[in-house]
């Protein structure tokens, strides 16, 4: 059976933060809010990893805006649309993989090898949280589970309470359950992996995403 595309970019999306976290100096590269968590840990602990914390969010920011001016210029090719941009996830993973291989491990998160790997991984998950609003916004969030956590809750009192078998939460439910347990089997695989691989642990993700890209294409020509 195959895996439907969000539930290959939640895994992608919990795998890249949990490895990024782990060799990074606890940089979250999808969940960019938690480094504002992590960053006041860093000046009161005097650990590395500050100035990685303080350039995501910006770039975070600023890939979002590219990515929504790239969608506009490439709207006379709608059916190419999300394919191309996970193109070019792709390529930004794969580079990260290949910085992180060439230049790790990273015992300092602050030195420039550190920030052009983990920036790397900051776009990647920038543009995979931009085009999950932008062209399946009707599926639930692939990078940040908390409110998919909190709907799924709201969703089984719900459902608890008794709903008509065709109502719409039940596939909204299910949606977000197979979204949750991704992500967290992302999050296991990395840390695993991390443990025994160390910096080729980031291979996984760019082939994660050529997955997607075939499962992009395929699903444009159900």
């Amino acid at each position: 059976m195959k895996l439907s595309l969000p539930v290959l970019l939640s895994v992608n999306g919990g795998y890249v933060d949990s490895a990024g976290f782990l060799a990074l100096q606890g940089l979250f590269s999808s969940h960019v809010t938690g480094n504002f968590v992590t960053l006041g840990a860093a000046l009161v602990l005097g650990t590395s990893g500050v100035v990685a914390k303080l350039m995501a969010l910006p770039l975070f920011c600023l890939v979002v805006a590219l990515v929504r001016v790239l969608g506009y210029a490439l709207a006379p090719h709608a059916p190419s649309q999300l394919r191309a941009l996970l193109s070019v996830k792709f390529v930004l993973l794969l580079t990260a993989a290949a910085l992180a291989v060439r230049l790790g491990p990273f015992p300092n998160g602050d030195v420039w090898q550190a920030l052009l790997t983990g920036m790397m991984l900051v776009c990647a998950m920038a543009l995979q949280n931009a085009v999950q609003r932008l062209y399946l916004g009707a599926m639930p969030p692939t990078t940040i589970m908390t409110g998919n956590t909190t709907q799924a809750m709201i969703d089984v009192v719900d459902l608890l309470r008794g709903l008509a078998p065709a109502d719409p939460v039940r596939r909204r439910l299910a949606d977000m359950a197979a979204n949750i347990l991704a992500f967290a089997i992302g999050c296991a695989t990395a840390a695993l992996l991390f443990v025994y691989l160390r910096m080729w642990c980031f291979a996984v993700p760019p082939l994660l995403a050529l997955v997607a890209i075939t499962r992009a294409r395929d699903s444009a020509t159900d």
